[in-house]
């Protein structure tokens, strides 16, 4: 033990932040079970409600919705009319809370963080101590939700608003036609999205999962696209085995089990005068300056998921943080693909690179 003396107002001050920060895991509970079960919409598009209106709206037992309520207004997510002892739920937390799809919709991310990454907290605290990883297939289907509605969002409102746009001539070459393949596709919301917008383009969406490629027909169904947009199950790392005018990966490099395997795949799956487009989270070069609630998050949804589970198959484990622009160039490099360019997108969350063959 040190025997430098103890300041305990410094210990008091951080009790507190540790106190915050465990306001905020019980918060983050409430917020998935009021997603789960319906409450943010039934106080959003209803209005205010007392315990019992609530309960009564979304079939819920009254004593439950009252600490739930009042556990969220203690939160400062509700509001209460005290004299009416009713509760309600701003537009602007809405938002947030309660409208999918919205531009900063957050409730995929508690659902991904609480109800995905705490489920395998045994096997992460064992891969702590024996090495290796905690495998995909190990997590609940609220991690793979989660990441499926929390990254929505993104491709509602910044996929042809900021993305496209960022490349020069790529919508134009995207509306006389192109053969598009997007790699790490999840259920497909890209692919789907660009499919409506560009219809003399073909689209096809890669991913090594199965429950995601299965997720990704069925929307591309509903859609009425079928004729235009494929989705195969493969792990791209291994090859790719036909040529496209443009490529992307979104959120999927950081991943991946061998990120260098797949970068050389991609570069040899594009024409000579195609585009790899790259999406990765906005982060330092030197992991010393990611400081903040945000990286917080970050490297918490890492340990929790995108770092084990790399790890989990013998892979390069980058983590969430792993690909700041320097690395990014560097593997790049080393895939031999010629010039890599970050894109001027207005994004405090990821930056984009135009990547040439």
């Amino acid at each position: 033990m040190s025997s430098t003396a103890i300041d305990y107002e410094g210990v008091r001050s951080f009790a507190g932040k540790v106190t915050g920060d465990l306001a905020g895991v019980s918060a983050s509970v409430l917020a998935i079970i009021g997603d789960r079960l319906g409450l943010f919409r039934a106080l959003d598009e209803d209005g205010p409600a007392t315990s019992g209106e609530l309960a009564a709206r979304a079939g819920v037992a009254e004593r439950y919705a009252r600490e739930w309520l009042y556990g969220l207004h203690a939160a400062g997510y509700l509001e209460l009319d005290r004299e009416r002892r009713s509760f309600s739920l701003a537009a602007e937390h809405a938002e947030v809370l309660a409208r999918e799809r919205a531009p900063f919709f957050l409730a995929g991310c508690e659902q991904l963080v609480v109800g995905g990454g705490l489920a395998v907290l045994d096997r992460l605290t064992e891969a702590f101590r024996a090495g290796g990883g905690v495998p995909q297939t190990a997590y609940p289907d609220d991690m793979t939700e989660g990441i499926r509605r929390n990254s929505a969002a993104w491709f509602e409102h910044q996929l042809l608003q900021q993305w496209i746009p960022a490349v020069d001539g790529l919508r134009a070459k995207l509306e006389a036609g192109v053969r598009y393949a997007d790699v790490g596709c999840g259920a497909g919301h890209a692919v789907i999205k660009l499919a409506r917008q560009f219809p003399r383009s073909t689209f096809v969406g890669y991913d090594a999962f199965e429950g995601a490629i299965d997720q990704a027909e069925r929307a591309a169904e509903q859609a009425e696209l079928s004729d235009r947009v494929r989705f195969e199950q493969l792990d791209a790392a291994g090859g790719i085995r036909e040529r496209y005018d443009i490529i992307s990966t979104f959120d999927v490099i950081h991943d991946a089990i061998d990120p260098a395997g797949l970068l050389r795949a991609i570069k040899r799956g594009l024409e000579p005068d195609g585009t790899y487009l790259m999406l990765e989270w906005r982060c330092a070069d030197d992991p010393a300056e990611n400081v903040g609630p945000f990286y917080t998050l970050l490297y918490g949804i890492s340990l929790m998921y995108c770092m084990t589970t790399s790890l989990a198959h013998g892979g390069a484990g980058l983590g969430i943080c792993g690909c700041p622009p320097a690395t990014v160039r560097r593997l790049c490099a080393e895939a031999d693909f010629s010039s890599v360019r970050e894109l001027p997108i207005d994004s405090p969350l990821h930056s984009l690179y135009e990547i040439k063959p």
